[in-house]
């Protein structure tokens, strides 16, 4: 079975073909590149790299979020539109769960954090004991509100992604040595774990792709402004 994954639901592009379980290739780009303009030479770049027709492919993998509203919007309609122009199943990925993926050999709790702006966050933590298990729901958090919850556990926590930086001061200063800082070859998402993650997932069926969404976890600014328009009209 041979899938292709696509992530660009942050500033980091991450690609990958896989057939039977094994990595033919897998690219991750982690500078500002408008991905509207850059995914689909991508993508096609690869296709051509491990001479593999897109028609080959059997199933479709994608990071559905959260993250950049625009990433995540571009990467789901690519993927949505590939799905259907192929005939090719979709099954969508949680941008958080990828990145915690990658620390996943890590015994314990691995919190994955991406930059939500104004000193919010869009984490999740997973207990990797046994799988990926959630133990703190994917969500839109202050920092200091997802703080508080990381500290109630009163356990070590490893924390992994490219934005956990512009916290770390702060994550130190209220975790102490709970703190663990993840190595930055774990930070940047991974098309292969994602698609690794999707394969544990029921293959969905082709109709599905017209209802699949992206994963927000908030509303979109512009939206939030607007229905704060229409309540103040009321």
């Amino acid at each position: 079975m041979i899938w292709l994954g696509i992530d660009t639901a942050n500033s980091p592009l991450a690609i990958a073909i896989v057939k039977d379980r094994r990595i033919l290739t897998t690219e991750v780009t982690n500078i500002k590149v408008n991905h509207s303009a850059g995914v689909m030479p991508a993508i096609e770049h690869i296709f051509k790299k491990v001479d593999i027709s897109p028609k080959e492919i059997d199933a479709i993998a994608i990071s559905q979020g959260p993250g950049s509203y625009t990433g995540v919007r571009i990467g789901v309609t690519i993927a949505k539109t590939l799905s259907w122009t192929l005939q090719k199943p979709l099954v969508g990925v949680s941008s958080l769960q990828v990145l915690a993926a990658n620390a996943g050999l890590y015994q314990g709790i691995v919190c994955s954090v991406i930059d939500a702006r104004r000193q919010n966050v869009y984490a999740g933590a997973y207990d990797t004991s046994n799988g990926l298990v959630p133990i703190i729901e994917d969500g839109h958090y202050s920092m200091a509100g997802l703080l508080a919850k990381l500290k109630e556990l009163g356990r070590p926590v490893l924390f992994v992604g490219h934005d956990v930086d512009s916290f770390w001061e702060l994550i130190q200063q209220e975790l102490g040595k709970n703190a663990l800082r993840a190595p930055y070859t774990l930070d940047l998402p991974n098309a292969a774990q994602l698609i690794y993650l999707a394969e544990q997932q029921e293959l969905p069926p082709l109709d599905a792709t017209h209802t699949f969404v992206p994963k927000y976890c908030r509303l979109a600014e512009a939206e939030a402004n607007w229905l704060r328009e229409q309540k103040g009209k009321k």
